[in-house]
């Protein structure tokens, strides 16, 4: 009997898991500016794309154009039986929070947002501490003392990166100044590399030698216009040193690759878990991108510099002020 029983118990177990790793189906649904902008979205494309290559394990997608779309793609996947379900943008938290609740055997995650369910994982980031990098290598490599950051949508996130970003300039060009502009205060602003273009002209005319854009689709239009006037660009989220060679310094990486693939990974294995995660500069969450592209841009010296800045932030010896603490940055 008690061997019976034992067997039982054992193909339970074994059920149990068949179940689950049939309920493995994941998906994707980026938002506005497709999987292809060269940044935020496609950075969680490398990272579906990844593990699909490491495991072999397909994967759904789908790219909105509408910001209705958000709510009636997360709806049709969790009704199609996909699991995890990765939504890639804080503009998809309140369409998030609806269908979780209506799928509440579905996991989800998203990227850049809370939303307080026991069924989704909350990614945020600390843009402030990569920013703060670039800042640095801003400084030390303008000719001016005067350089510029263009944002896309205005809201607190992306002011996050400019305050950052201020922060790590003016601890080494106290005097120095900081020209910042936002696209717009829509959806639009991830998507208008012309008007880019035009912020990031307007700034060079102003004396500015160096440019961060954290903008999205709009930000190509800043690489443009700074490598036209044979200025320097800094890209962000992904790695966009290889845009225009020679003239963009770096990129503030941002791991939503990472954080796209632990999400699968973590459900495929059974160690899914739900709750706030955030990622730093001591996870690897954010940092600065070197390669063949910016190589001789950087100066060892100002690697140095960087990277002595970097662990002092990991050993709390600096504090980056985080400007959705309080809506202000003492920069």
């Amino acid at each position: 009997m008690k061997q019976f029983l034992a067997g039982l118990l054992a193909a339970t177990v074994l059920s149990a898991s068949a179940a689950t790793a049939a309920d493995f189906a994941p998906a994707v649904l980026y938002d506005l500016g497709g999987k292809f902008d060269k940044s935020f979205n496609e950075a969680a494309f490398n990272g579906a794309e990844k593990f699909k290559a490491d495991t072999g394990t397909e994967y759904r997608e789908f790219e909105i154009t509408t910001e209705a779309q958000r709510e009636q793609a997360l709806r049709r996947f969790a009704r199609d039986g996909a699991s995890p379900i990765v939504s890639v943008g804080f503009a998809q938290a309140a369409a998030l929070e609806t269908v979780a609740a209506e799928y509440p055997d579905t996991q989800f995650a998203i990227i850049d947002a809370v939303v307080d369910a026991p069924n989704v994982r909350s990614i945020l980031f600390k843009e402030e501490e990569g920013s703060y990098l670039v800042g640095i290598l801003a400084a030390l490599k303008s000719e001016t003392g005067k350089v510029g950051f263009v944002g896309g949508m205005d809201i607190p996130l992306i002011s996050k990166f400019a305050c950052g970003y201020k922060g790590g300039f003016k601890s080494v060009k106290p005097d120095g100044e900081v020209f910042e502009n936002m696209t717009g205060t829509t959806g639009a602003a991830w998507n208008d590399p012309v008007r880019g273009g035009e912020l990031a002209r307007s700034q060079m005319n102003q004396g500015a030698d160096v440019i961060f854009h954290a903008a999205g689709g709009t930000g190509i239009g800043v690489l443009q216009a700074a490598a036209d006037e044979g200025k320097f660009g800094i890209g962000v989220d992904s790695n966009q040193n290889m845009l225009f060679p020679g003239h963009v310094l770096t990129s503030m990486v941002k791991r939503v690759d990472n954080a796209v693939y632990d999400a699968f990974d973590d459900a495929a294995k059974g160690n899914w878990t739900a709750g706030t995660v955030v990622l730093g500069l001591e996870e690897d969450g954010v940092g600065y991108a070197m390669d063949e592209n910016n190589a001789e841009l950087v100066t060892a010296e100002m690697k140095a510099a960087a990277d002595k800045a970097r662990q002092e932030i990991i050993d709390g010896t600096i504090t980056v002020h985080d400007y959705t603490s309080d809506s202000s940055c003492p920069y």
